[in-house]
């Protein structure tokens, strides 16, 4: 499966760097029972499977994704405390190995938004829920991202992102289309909800957080396809990104972001 970011070892650092500083903007509420089976569907290197163990750390966790050298990655949580209930395994979102009906709940983060067929995973996803179990997704929207200056170099940056993520048939907006994807796919919406990041001089560790290890290294971490499909000139690229820097850099400097998040029931 094509993934804008890579696999690099800035990239897993990201992820992890990513989940901690958005915890209490995409986690809350998010907590499951003692005993109840949940299935995190494209769990990545695991970033986000730290927190849903913090949150619910008597639920028993099945952990699956698509890429090896991922996996590895996340298998090495093992090794620390508190990780009995979960278990790594490789599976493929559109065609898993799992029985009807074998989890309690599922969740899903950032993870739509690189797939070619995200309703037909979402079916899928479906039928492995039990009668009455919830499924939580959670996604951003790259075209919600505005900062302050603004330059056309960094702009460009930014969409040379959006732009290449696109080319391998992938949504970086998917957040918009939370709600008519769950409706297509079978599910009977409870909630979709925006959940929005500012940020400016009075937050300084957000900003420093949002700026500097999501967006910058976010954008970074998709150079090669933007500069060797030219979708952004080498020069406007590289003053984009020093332009994306440089509003944590300054005292006017603001970022804002936003994310969407949706939980829906299997009838």
């Amino acid at each position: 499966m094509a993934y804008v970011h890579g696999y690099s070892e800035r990239e897993t650092r990201r992820l992890y760097e990513q989940a901690e500083i958005l915890e209490e903007i995409l986690h809350t509420e998010t907590a499951y029972p003692a005993a109840s089976r949940v299935l995190e569907a494209g769990c990545g290197v695991g970033a986000q499977t730290r927190l849903l163990l913090k949150r619910s750390p008597d639920a028993v966790f099945t952990c699956i994704d698509i890429s090896e050298k991922s996996l590895a990655t996340a298998k090495r949580l093992k090794e620390q405390a508190g990780f009995a209930n979960v278990a790594f395994r490789q599976e493929n979102i559109h065609r898993l190995s799992f029985t009807d009906e074998t989890f309690d709940h599922i969740f899903v983060c950032f993870v739509l938004e690189h797939l070619d067929d995200p309703v037909a995973a979402l079916r899928e996803l479906k039928r492995v829920i039990k009668k009455g179990g919830t499924i939580t997704v959670i996604e951003g929207d790259h075209g919600s991202c505005f900062w302050h200056p603004e330059t056309s170099e960094s702009v460009a940056a930014w969409y040379g992102l959006i732009t290449a993520q696109r080319a391998i048939g992938h949504d970086p907006n998917i957040g918009r289309r939370l709600t008519p994807l769950l409706t297509e796919a079978g599910f009977q919406l409870q909630t979709c909800v925006p959940a929005w990041l500012y940020a400016d001089r009075l937050k300084p560790a957000l900003r420093d957080g949002m700026v500097n290890h999501i967006i910058v290294p976010m954008v970074q971490s998709a150079e090669q396809q933007i500069l060797m499909d030219n979708l952004v000139p080498k020069n406007v690229y590289q003053k984009g990104i020093a332009d994306l820097s440089h509003v944590d850099e300054i005292d006017e400097g603001t970022f804002f972001y936003t994310w969407f998040k949706a939980v829906a029931k299997k009838g």
